[in-house]
Parts: structure tokens; C-alpha cells; sequence
């Protein structure tokens, strides 16, 4: 660790085995874990609470104040966790007085130039790809995958084993397990490829088809097809999760894709 043309403020606590390469600079009130590699030119605040074996590539900032006018200099965190990798220009907020944090899961890879917006909650194994943009109050399920160059509005939730194509403008709650593309943002499909990468079996991935059927090729509204999928599929952890996250939305979920030809 001990590199001659870095800065490393006395008060962070640094595992014995990071490396830390030259033109970083490491704030006050920092933690980072053991294994992890810090590249040049990064840049790490005070807040920052970073996991073991991480890897961040040059040009990152991780827990700058955030980009909000009513942040009032509270005293908020920056999480990321284990075995995440962080890549080229990828700026990660700290929160605000509304969740106080900001989280990145484990497992995750955060490509270039991403950004993480103040009080956003990132889950594990979620891959965002270049350029994808998160506005604050953000959340995101678990091994969710944000192609090139996504949008998401704040406060917008995505639910686990989502897909979101490239270029996408995310204006609405994405419900868990399905693809969404097109414009406005729209149900295409459910996430098969990944699911089946994930373990899941056929039946459970069929399963899954006919319940996103019933919520978006039959004409109900949300309650009807919610009460509905209650009533006539059989109780699942994968139905109550879909149940939950259409009654929980605050934004509204996003519509089904209908052709205009």
C-alpha cells in the first residue's frame, strides 16, 4: 500500500493487502477491505465503505456530496460491496437525509462512466453497462442487468432479474423477472436468458410467462390482473414477489408493449 505519489488521509482505515496505485486520493472516514486494488487517478471521499477484493479502475469518484440543493452537509455513507468492480469514470453519490446511504451490492460491475445517483440501493450481482445513469432514490433488485446508456428517473424501482435494453428511458417501476425495451419503456417479454443462466428451471420460467399473461395480454388493469394471478396461480416465492412489487409500486409499473401497425 505504501505508494509514495498517493494521498491517504491518516484517519482511513486501509486493509493491510490494498493496493493503492499512484495520483489517488483517499478522504478522511474511509474504509476499504482487504484484497481490494484502487487504480490511479481515482478519487475516494469521505463516507466511502468499500468491501473486500473490489476492483476500481482510474478516473472513479466514490462518495462525492451529492448532486442535490437540499443536501445540508449530513453525515452520509457511500456502501459497496464485496467483489465489485467499479470501472473507468463511474461516479457513486453518498445519500441524503432521506436514506442516509448509498448501496452497490456484491458481485457487481459497474462499467464506465456510469452513475450512481444519492440514495440510491443497489442489489447483488447487478451489471450496469456504459454511459447507464441512475437519478437519486433509486432501487434495484438483484442481478439486474441496465444495458448501454440507460435512464432511470428517480425514485423508479426495478425488481430482480430484470433486463433493461440499451438506450431505454425508465420512467416507470420495471417489475422483476421481465425484459423491457422500446419507447415508452414497455413489458416485452420475460428475462428467459437470464433466468435460465440464474438456474431457473423451465417450469419455473413458464410459470413466470403466465403470470406476466394474465398482467399484460388480457386487458385487465393492475388490480384486476393482481387479484386474478392470486386467485388462479398456485402460491410461489416468484408469484409473492411479483404480487408484492405491483402493490407496492409508488411510480406505477410499466405498460405492455402494443404495436401500432
Amino acid at each position: 500500500m505504501n505508494q509514495p505519489l498517493a494521498y491517504v488521509h491518516p484517519g482511513a482505515k486501509i486493509a493491510k493487502n490494498v493496493v493503492i496505485e499512484p495520483f489517488t486520493t483517499i478522504h478522511n472516514n474511509v474504509t476499504i477491505g482487504e484484497g481490494t486494488w484502487i487504480g490511479s487517478n481515482v478519487t475516494i471521499m469521505e463516507g466511502a465503505r468499500i468491501g473486500k477484493n473490489c476492483n476500481i479502475f482510474p478516473g472513479a469518484i466514490i462518495s462525492a456530496m451529492p448532486q442535490d440543493l437540499k443536501y445540508q452537509g449530513e453525515d452520509t455513507t457511500v456502501h459497496i460491496g464485496d467483489n465489485t468492480t467499479i470501472r473507468e469514470c463511474a461516479t457513486i453519490n453518498k445519500g441524503t437525509s432521506d436514506r442516509m446511504k448509498t448501496v452497490i451490492g456484491n458481485n457487481c460491475l459497474i462499467m464506465a462512466y456510469c452513475h450512481v445517483a444519492h440514495d440510491c440501493i443497489v442489489g447483488d450481482g447487478c451489471i450496469f453497462s456504459n454511459n447507464s445513469t441512475l437519478a437519486g432514490h433509486v432501487t434495484i433488485g438483484q442481478n439486474v442487468v441496465l444495458a448501454g446508456m440507460v435512464a432511470v428517473h428517480q425514485f423508479v424501482s426495478i425488481g430482480n432479474h430484470a433486463f433493461v435494453t440499451g438506450g431505454s428511458l425508465v420512467r416507470k417501476d420495471v417489475p422483476p423477472f421481465v425484459k423491457a425495451a422500446r419507447e415508452p419503456l414497455s413489458y416485452v417479454g420475460i428475462n428467459s436468458i437470464g433466468l435460465r443462466r440464474r438456474g431457473f428451471e423451465a417450469e419455473k420460467i413458464r410459470e413466470i410467462q403466465n403470470i406476466y399473461r394474465i398482467l399484460y395480454q388480457k386487458n385487465y388493469n393492475n388490480s384486476q390482473a393482481a387479484s386474478i394471478i392470486e386467485a388462479e396461480m398456485e402460491a410461489t416465492p416468484e408469484r409473492d414477489e411479483i404480487l408484492q412489487f405491483i402493490r407496492d409500486s409508488q411510480r406505477g409499473i410499466m405498460k405492455g408493449y402494443f404495436s401500432s401497425n
